[in-house]
């Protein structure tokens, strides 16, 4: 059953996707033909306000077909008043951007929902204190409740580890320990650390790990809408370095997955319940939203580079240049999902 939900979960972040493409052409008076959930076969198909309605057989993604546009045939233009290619560049970036846009903010939603429901985050009580730590020193112990920094209210750990990142010199601590209060002046000091890419940093630290255990944010609705948003920005900010570290090297090819990887995850988060399921579904959502951006010609990324050419340059690429480049996109794009297909099937070989 789970793995049915994943698979329906995929289906409507592509839905969504490909309608954020559809809503926009459609506004700027660009005949759709098709609009397909999946590639290959069609399955299942009807007609509605002029456009095929389509599920297809390879549930791998999907796409919008506009009346002179075609990745199959990248020179295949049109100069019809009611065609893609017929619009100016900026309304062309607009209806690519639009299928992006959609996915990060199906992604808010998401977070907005959690962040109503009552998202469960790390109490900040102390679990460990490393010993000849700034922290020891001053006298944290653990099971210590860390109630302000610097008079600056703490309602979870991760603002503990924000503190003291960004702190210049000492850090007072309003704690309770028992049922007393008690203020701790210490002073954080640079330390070496890995990040979460497994990289050498040097990092302000004073010494503390969370005890693990956990409670229920109360949000209001204006508390929910930054947690939302602050979600959306990190999780898309994450993934925008993910993608840099792979290129640079740091993050090894072993670690890219598949669509098998997704629906695995997918379905592993819906078995621990509705909450799960909506933050790993924001997750994919933003991923979408990131690697189709990416400058690739076969991703809307590479057809905005094409787009913002031609509005700087005051013409088109040649019809050489894109169809060379975007076949060569295609042949990096199937690279990369032969990547990822071939990691996930060593991981269950595993």
């Amino acid at each position: 059953m789970s793995w049915l939900i994943a698979l329906l979960v995929l289906s409507a972040l592509i839905f969504f996707h490909e309608l954020g493409h559809y809503s926009a052409a459609r506004f700027f008076g660009v005949y759709v033909e098709v609009f397909s959930i999946g590639f290959g076969k069609k399955l299942v198909s009807f007609q509605w306000i002029g456009t095929q309605w389509q599920i297809s057989a390879i549930p791998l993604g999907g796409y919008v077909k506009m009346k002179g546009q075609d990745d199959s045939d990248p020179i295949a233009l049109s100069n019809d008043d009611d065609s893609y290619s017929a619009k100016k560049p900026w309304q062309r970036i607009i209806i690519l951007l639009a299928g992006p846009l959609a996915n990060f903010a199906l992604a808010w939603l998401f977070f907005y929902t959690i962040a109503i429901g009552g998202p469960q985050t790390l109490s900040p009580i102390i679990g460990n204190v490393l010993k000849n730590s700034p922290a020891h020193i001053a006298g944290l112990q653990k099971g210590d409740i860390i109630l302000s920094i610097n008079n600056e209210s703490i309602d979870e750990w991760n603002e503990i580890s924000d503190h003291v990142k960004s702190s210049i010199g000492d850090l007072t601590l309003r704690i309770q320990r028992g049922n007393s209060i008690q203020t701790i002046t210490l002073t954080p000091k640079i330390s070496e650390t890995r990040n979460i890419f497994k990289e050498t940093i040097q990092q302000r630290m004073v010494g503390i790990a969370p005890s693990g255990d956990t409670h229920t944010l109360d949000l209001g609705v204006i508390e929910s809408v930054v947690y939302a948003s602050t979600q959306t920005y990190e999780t898309s900010f994450l993934i925008f370095q993910s993608v840099q570290k792979l290129l640079t090297g740091v993050v090894p090819v072993s670690e890219v997955g598949g669509v098998v990887s997704i629906t695995k995850i997918t379905a592993d988060a819906a078995e621990y319940g509705w909450m799960s399921l909506l933050f790993f579904s924001a997750l994919i959502s933003v991923n979408l939203g990131v690697l189709n951006l990416l400058p690739i010609p076969a991703l809307d990324g590479g057809h905005i580079m094409f787009n913002l050419y031609e509005m700087i340059r005051r013409k088109a690429p040649s019809e050489e240049v894109i169809y060379r480049l975007t076949v060569g996109g295609w042949v990096l794009l199937l690279g990369l999902m032969s990547l990822g297909l071939y990691n996930d099937i060593t991981r269950l070989m595993q």
